[in-house]
């Protein structure tokens, strides 16, 4: 019998218990499943970084940490983790994220916002066709690929960029100091989805904020701190920025006086980009354990000199 810690706040499982029971029967697995396992007697962990569980130590005979969340940031720099921790990478997110971002790309390209604008005058501005709209995703992990390719196949030109080189069909692939450069000074809207590292923090900032082309667009659905806050605002102050969608932020909930709430060019939505799906999610775990206990390598595993 393989016994699985379940580590996430209470009302997760309440949502999660269910989807894991139904998804470890369908393997073909033999799983005890609770919350409170002997820590020693434990083989694997499915774990939400806000859950109780933040010291490893007991956890002897576990042979991975399963992470309900995609990002893991939160958990890397736990000194006590030192069993294998995967990521989450979870079809249902995935596609959550691409009908989020892909909904605020065509928002900005049809100037959507405009139109709302203007609902008593008759005032026609036709805007250029996707092929004529430049679009530049920051980060090339499994989310930004996948939006990366959703937006190539809307007829957008496309760059992705990443730390090492990578190569995806449709999208113009750049990586390094003159890649990411070059990718900015093109991204009429540039969307944001690189891990949280200290590498990637403020990303955007005064210097490169000001290698975009005048009047670009940002989407941010990433982590909050890849934008300085300070820079941004001054950006968008001056016109050089046009508009921002900021999803993620430094400090979550956003604090109600936080200059981001009033400013006319900045849309604020409270971290829903991108949900983890019991159902999905649920799935995904089983078949890691099932690969673990086949001696198949596990999926999305975090390497910790990276943080990602």
């Amino acid at each position: 019998m393989i016994k699985v810690q379940f580590a996430a706040r209470p009302e997760r499982w309440d949502t999660y218990q269910t989807p894991l029971r139904d998804a470890f029967a369908k393997a073909g697995l033999q799983v005890d499943l609770r919350q409170n396992h002997p820590p020693g007697e434990v083989d694997y962990v499915i774990y939400a970084p806000n859950s109780d569980l933040q010291d490893f130590t007991g956890y002897t005979a576990c042979k991975a940490v399963l992470s309900l969340w995609a990002g893991v940031e939160k958990i890397t720099g736990n000194t006590t983790l030192t069993q294998p921790l995967c990521r989450m990478v979870d079809p249902g997110l995935t596609a959550g994220m691409v009908e989020w971002v892909t909904g605020h790309v065509l928002r900005y390209h049809l100037d959507i916002d405009r139109s709302l604008k203007t609902q008593d005058c008759w005032d026609p501005v036709v805007p250029p066709l996707a092929q004529e709209r430049p679009v530049t995703v920051l980060g090339l992990g499994a989310l930004g690929a996948a939006c990366a390719t959703a937006l190539a196949q809307l007829g957008f030109p496309v760059t992705g960029w990443s730390r090492s080189a990578k190569s995806l069909d449709q999208i113009a692939c750049a990586h390094g100091s003159d890649g990411f450069q070059r990718a900015l000074s093109q991204a009429q809207i540039l969307v944001l989805l690189l891990p949280d590292t200290s590498a990637t923090e403020n990303t955007l900032n005064a210097e490169t904020l000001a290698m975009l082309p005048r009047g670009a667009r940002i989407i941010n659905p990433g982590r909050g701190p890849l934008i300085e806050d300070t820079a941004l605002l001054a950006a968008l102050d001056s016109g050089h920025i046009a508009h921002a969608t900021l999803d993620v932020f430094r400090q979550e909930p956003l604090p109600q006086e936080h200059p981001f709430w009033a400013h006319p060019h900045i849309t604020v939505t409270p971290h829903i980009a991108a949900e983890t799906r019991p159902l999905t999610a649920s799935q995904m775990i089983a078949q890691n354990i099932q690969r673990r206990e086949t001696g198949l390598p596990l999926l999305n595993q975090v390497n910790r000199e990276l943080g990602y």
